[in-house]
C-alpha cells in the first residue's frame, strides 16, 4: 500500500543520458509517489545504477529532467544539487562506502552533518546520537558496545545495516539504494530488507531498490524494468 496514495514525489519526462556519444539510458517517463516502494531491474549496462544517480543528482541528463517534489534538480548547479542531496536524499551503495577511520556512530551521524534538516528532523544536536542508536537497534545492530568500534572490525551485514542507517537518518524524502543485499545470504537478505521498509514506512520516505534479485520483488509496490537504450524503460505491476 503507498502511504500518500497518489501525492508526487518523483517524476522525470524525456530523460536520456550517457557517456560519450551513445545513451545509457532512455526513459519516456519515471514516477514514485510519496511512501511507495519501486523495485527497479535490468541487465548488467542497461543503466540502473545511471537512474540512481540521476534521481541523487550525481549525474545530470543529457536531455529530459529529474523534478522531486517541486524542484527541478537536473536544473540546479552543482554545489546545489549537494545542497538537495543532503536534505532529501540517502544513498544506500553497493559497497556501502563507509569510512573506515571512523566509528560505527560516527559512520550513521555522517548522515546529517552536512545537513541542517535532517538534522533538526532528526530531533536536533543534542539527541541526534540517540537516534543513531535506535535506528542501528532498529536494524539489528542493538549492542551498544559495539557503537565506538571502527566499521571495518564489523560484518559485511552489520556493516550493510550501518549504510542504511547512515541512509536513514533525518528522514531523508527519497531513499536510494543500490544493490545493498548482493553479499548476503537468503535469510539475511529477507530479514534486512524488511527491517529496511519498516523505517522507510515510519520515515514516509519513498524508496527507489536496484535489484538482480526478481525474488526481492514482493515486497515492493510496483517493479520497473530497464532494458537498456535500445528499449524503452516498461514499468509493469509486481
Amino acid at each position: 500500500m503507498i502511504p500518500w496514495g497518489d501525492a508526487m514525489l518523483v517524476s522525470c519526462h524525456d530523460l536520456r543520458f550517457g557517456w560519450d556519444e551513445g545513451d545509457a539510458i532512455v526513459l519516456d517517463s519515471f514516477s514514485v509517489a510519496r511512501g511507495e516502494r519501486i523495485f527497479v531491474r535490468g541487465p548488467s549496462g542497461s543503466g540502473k545504477s545511471s537512474l540512481l544517480g540521476l534521481l541523487a543528482g550525481v549525474l545530470v541528463p543529457r536531455s529530459g529532467h529529474v523534478r522531486i517534489e517541486e524542484t527541478i534538480v537536473s536544473s540546479l548547479s552543482a554545489s546545489a544539487r549537494d545542497r538537495f542531496r543532503a536534505d532529501h536524499i540517502g544513498y544506500v551503495f553497493q559497497q556501502f562506502n563507509l569510512l573506515p577511520y571512523l566509528s560505527v556512530l560516527d559512520n550513521v551521524l555522517l548522515g546529517c552533518a552536512f545537513s541542517l534538516r535532517r538534522q533538526r528532523r532528526a530531533g536536533g544536536s543534542l539527541v541526534v546520537r540517540q537516534e543513531a542508536a535506535r535506528l542501528l537497534a532498529a536494524l539489528g545492530i542493538g549492542d551498544a558496545r559495539m557503537y565506538e568500534r571502527r566499521v571495518t572490525e564489523l560484518s559485511v551485514g552489520q556493516q550493510q545495516r550501518v549504510a542504511a542507517a547512515r541512509a536513514l537518518i533525518g528522514g531523508p524524502t527519497l531513499l536510494l539504494a543500490d544493490e545493498p543485499t548482493s553479499a548476503l545470504d537468503t535469510d539475511a537478505r529477507d530479514a534486512f530488507l524488511r527491517l529496511l521498509l519498516l523505517e522507510c514506512d515510519r520515515a514516509g520516505a519513498g524508496l527507489v531498490f536496484v535489484s538482480h534479485d526478481i525474488g526481492l520483488a514482493r515486497y515492493f509496490d510496483r517493479v520497473v524494468e530497464l532494458s537498456g537504450p535500445s528499449q524503452r524503460a516498461a514499468p509493469c505491476a509486481s
